[in-house]
């Protein structure tokens, strides 16, 4: 990809170990939504479109993590803001509506996940994930985090799980769990569109680079350290640094990877929200409809 594999390996560019990981996670899918369903209590066919949506989901996933998008976010920031907008704004719909309520119900059966209802509220489910997003984003932040891997690791989970708990009340995929209304979803979605543009705003109109890991070389190559096999000093020997493989000047990237994300995010959103006003607007004229027709049916009843 962008002629990556003539400077690195199958293995860097592929991450062997997560191809197997995704496969894996595939198959017990199929399986447990297919041929082992009756084990589940209440369990009803999976239609294969949602399906469907899972298995992309969970390849977009590894594509972007576990692939050449994944070696590319180390290089350009573009790339990255690519990455952490099909990660964590694309992505959990897409397992959360593949994943049917039955399978949820049985893993959310339990006392202590029971207890975390409260943490399900929908502005606190906003504000966990766009907090996280914009911390990680604040220069030094990111700059830390890509630089210790046990850090960015332990960062990206909680990521990723403060995403599909922003997603939740969107999604609902159990009844029994907190839920909103059709209108307060469009103003929930309205209100995470709100509260991730200071961070990109802040990305957007910086006049000078803010990351060390796509400016400085020898913070760049430690950085790469992580994601591709040899010694980061080879790297700098090899290449010189970032802007070996970059596009765009510093500045360029880092405003272009902004715009990137935050079109992503709106483009998502927008989706997403003609989705429940057209649900909105279905429900309501079916009640008007029923109103109408009971009102009828009173009339005539008396007549």
């Amino acid at each position: 990809m962008f002629g990556l594999q003539s400077f690195f390996s199958f293995s860097d560019l592929w991450s062997p170990l997560m191809l197997v990981a995704t496969i894996l996670i595939i198959i017990l899918y199929i399986g447990l939504t297919g041929p082992y369903r009756q084990r589940f209590a209440d369990s009803t066919p999976v239609p294969p479109f949602r399906k469907g949506l899972f298995i992309v989901g969970i390849l977009l996933l590894y594509f972007v993590q576990g692939g050449p998008v994944n070696v590319l976010s180390h290089m350009m920031f573009t790339f990255h803001m690519i990455m952490m907008s099909i990660s964590y704004i694309i992505v959990p719909p897409l397992l959360m509506l593949g994943i049917p309520s039955w399978l949820w119900r049985f893993m959310l059966d339990r006392a202590f996940i029971k207890k975390l209802k409260w943490a399900m509220h929908p502005i606190l489910t906003a504000v966990l994930f766009n907090t996280l997003f914009s911390i990680y984003h604040v220069p030094a932040v990111h700059d830390y985090v890509m630089l210790n891997y046990g850090v960015h690791v332990f960062y990206y989970i909680a990521l990723f799980i403060a995403s599909l708990m922003m997603w939740w009340p969107v999604v609902s995929p159990v009844p029994e769990w907190p839920g909103i209304s059709h209108v307060k979803k469009m103003g929930y979605i309205f209100l995470n569109g709100v509260l991730i543009t200071p961070a990109c705003a802040l990305i957007i109109f910086a006049g000078d680079p803010l990351y060390s890991t796509y400016t400085d070389p020898d913070t760049w190559a430690l950085a790469m350290g992580y994601c591709v096999a040899g010694d980061p000093s080879q790297l700098i020997a090899s290449f010189g640094g970032p802007e070996f493989f970059n596009w765009f000047d510093p500045v360029e990237d880092q405003q272009l990877g902004g715009i990137v994300m935050k079109l992503i995010q709106e483009t998502m959103y927008g989706a997403i929200l003609a989705y429940v006003f057209s649900q909105w607007f279905r429900k309501e004229g079916k009640d008007d409809d029923d109103v109408v027709e009971s009102t009828l049916d009173g009339h005539w009843k008396q007549a």
